[in-house]
C-alpha cells in the first residue's frame, strides 16, 4: 500500500512539475522545492491543482504571486520617475559654436524587475539603467568647430599638439601613465614622418592620435587645394604608419576660417579648438599654468598644451587639480561623444 502511495504521489508531483515548468515562475518553484524537499501526502490538498501545489511551495496562490509582481513593478516605476534624466541635444552656440549633446538616463524596468525577483528579499530594488540618445547629435550640426564639450558632462580632455619638443615627451608620458590618463595627441605631419617610432610608442600607451596638418601653416592664409593637401598628407601618415582611423583635426596655431572647417568636414573630420590654453610656448612658470587650470577648468574643458618644459613640469599638478574637482580626464573623442560618464555617476546609483 505504501509503495502504491509513493508511486501515486510521485506521479502527481511529476505532473505538477511539468505544469509549473511552463509557467514564468519555474525558477522560483525549483529553487524552493530544492530547499524544502518536504512535499508529502499531508502537504498536498485533497482537491489539488497546480496553483494549490504552488501555494504549498511558495506560500501564496498564483494570483498572489501576480499581485506581488505588479506591486514590485509599481515600485520600480516610481523609482524610475525619480531617476529619469532627459537627454540634451547638441546645439550651435553663438560664441562656442558646436556644443555636443549628452545622453539621458532611464531605468530599464524589465531588467530591474528580473534582477529584483531573483532576490530572497525583494524590499531592496536592483536598479538597472540605460542611456537615452539625444534627438540631435553633433553630426546633425554640419560643419562647425568645437571649442568645448557639453557642460553637463563631468569630463575634461588634454589635447597635446606636437610639432617639436621631443625632449619633454617622455616625462609627460610617464606622468600620464602614472595617473592613468589618456590624452589626445595632434601630430604635425612633418614631425610625424620623422618620428614614427615615438608616435607608435604614444599609441601603445593608449593615447589618441589625431591630425594637426602637415607643415604648421596658417590654414586661413592658404588656398583650398593647399589646405586639402596639408590635412590629407598627415591623414595618410596616420593611417599608413600607425593604422589610425582618425576623426579629428586641430588647425595649427588655432588659425582657420569657415572654408577650413568645410574642408575638414568634407574629409569626415571634426575641427577641434580649445577652451583653455596653457600658452606654454611663452615659457610660463609651471605654477602659473596650474593656477590657471585650478581657477578656470570646468566640465567639458578642452585644455591645449605642447611638449614644453612648462607643461611637462605642470602636468602632474594639473591632473591632480582636475581630479580634485570631481572631473574625469578622457580623450577628445570621449569628451565630445554624447556618452555619459559612469565613473562619476556610479556613486549616485
Amino acid at each position: 500500500m505504501k509503495r502504491v502511495q509513493v508511486l501515486v504521489l510521485s506521479g502527481l508531483f511529476a505532473a505538477v512539475f511539468l505544469g509549473i515548468q511552463q509557467s514564468e515562475n519555474i525558477q522560483l518553484f525549483v529553487q524552493n522545492a530544492k530547499l524544502n524537499g518536504e512535499l508529502s501526502a499531508e502537504a498536498i490538498p485533497h482537491h489539488w491543482d497546480i496553483s494549490s501545489v504552488a501555494a504549498s511551495v511558495w506560500g501564496g496562490t498564483r494570483q498572489q504571486q501576480e499581485d506581488k509582481r505588479e506591486l514590485l513593478e509599481q515600485r520600480l516605476r516610481q523609482e524610475a520617475q525619480k531617476r529619469y534624466i532627459a537627454p540634451i541635444n547638441a546645439k550651435v552656440d553663438r560664441v562656442w559654436k558646436a556644443i555636443p549633446g549628452y545622453n539621458g538616463l532611464e531605468v530599464d524596468i524589465e531588467q530591474s524587475l528580473a534582477l529584483t525577483e531573483q532576490q530572497t528579499n525583494t524590499d531592496n530594488l536592483k536598479i538597472v539603467t540605460k542611456e537615452i540618445k539625444p534627438a540631435i547629435g553633433l553630426e546633425q550640426l554640419g560643419a562647425q568647430p568645437i571649442y568645448k564639450g557639453n557642460p553637463n558632462k563631468p569630463m575634461v580632455s588634454l589635447m597635446i599638439n606636437v610639432a617639436w619638443g621631443n625632449e619633454y615627451l617622455d616625462k609627460m608620458l610617464d606622468v600620464l601613465e602614472k595617473e592613468k590618463v589618456h590624452a589626445t595627441f595632434f601630430f604635425d605631419g612633418s614631425w610625424l614622418k620623422n618620428n614614427i617610432p615615438t608616435a607608435q610608442r604614444i599609441k601603445e600607451k593608449g593615447h589618441e592620435m589625431s591630425n594637426h596638418a602637415y607643415s604648421h601653416k596658417n590654414m586661413s592664409e592658404i588656398s583650398n587645394a593647399k589646405a586639402v593637401e596639408e590635412i590629407t598628407k598627415t591623414q595618410v601618415l596616420l593611417e599608413k604608419e600607425l593604422g589610425v582611423q582618425n576623426k579629428l583635426f586641430a588647425p595649427p596655431s588655432g588659425d582657420f576660417n569657415q572654408e577650413t572647417v568645410n574642408i575638414a568636414h568634407s574629409l569626415k573630420l571634426q575641427t577641434i579648438l580649445w577652451t583653455l590654453d596653457t600658452v606654454d610656448w611663452q615659457k610660463p612658470e609651471p605654477m602659473t599654468i596650474v593656477r590657471k587650470i585650478a581657477t578656470r577648468v570646468e566640465p567639458g574643458s578642452l585644455i591645449l598644451m605642447h611638449p614644453t618644459a612648462s607643461s611637462s613640469n605642470a602636468l602632474q599638478q594639473m591632473i591632480e587639480v582636475i581630479k580634485s574637482k570631481g572631473l574625469v580626464l578622457g580623450t577628445v573623442s570621449e569628451l565630445i561623444s554624447s556618452n555619459r560618464v559612469p565613473e562619476v555617476e556610479s556613486a549616485q546609483q
